[in-house]
């Protein structure tokens, strides 16, 4: 069992920071990329940013400049500080791991979503 837990979602006022952590547990034994994807109200899920286990990271070209994603390799944790949000911001926010689990089988996880709202 795999588990991806979010927090840090929330209400913000245009250009106001929200920052988003996300802690992946259970039977993980290798983590590779980790990342943060957003879905708008009738709209399709998408790629926000992406962080692999070097380090290399890959933003949505709406978020760059604004966004930055990091990674704690020993806490097996990502997150993702948002700054100078706009109305457009506003989707829940996945979490997402590729990894291997103990039992050397290699699959994408999703967290349950936190809810991001960008209004005045």
């Amino acid at each position: 069992q795999v588990q991806l837990v979010e927090s840090g979602g929330g209400l913000v006022q245009p250009g106001g920071s929200l920052r988003l952590s996300c802690a992946a547990s259970g039977s993980i034994f290798s983590l590779y990329a980790m990342g943060w994807y957003r879905q708008a109200p009738g709209k399709q899920r998408e790629l926000v940013a992406t962080i692999r286990n070097g380090g290399s990271t890959n933003y949505a070209d709406s978020v760059k400049g604004r966004f930055a994603i990091s990674r704690d390799n020993a806490k097996n944790t990502v997150l993702l500080q948002m700054n100078t949000l706009k109305p457009e911001d506003t989707a829940v926010y996945y979490c997402n791991a590729d990894l291997m689990t103990t039992h050397l089988l290699r699959s994408n996880y999703w967290g349950q979503g936190t809810q991001v709202t960008v209004s005045s």
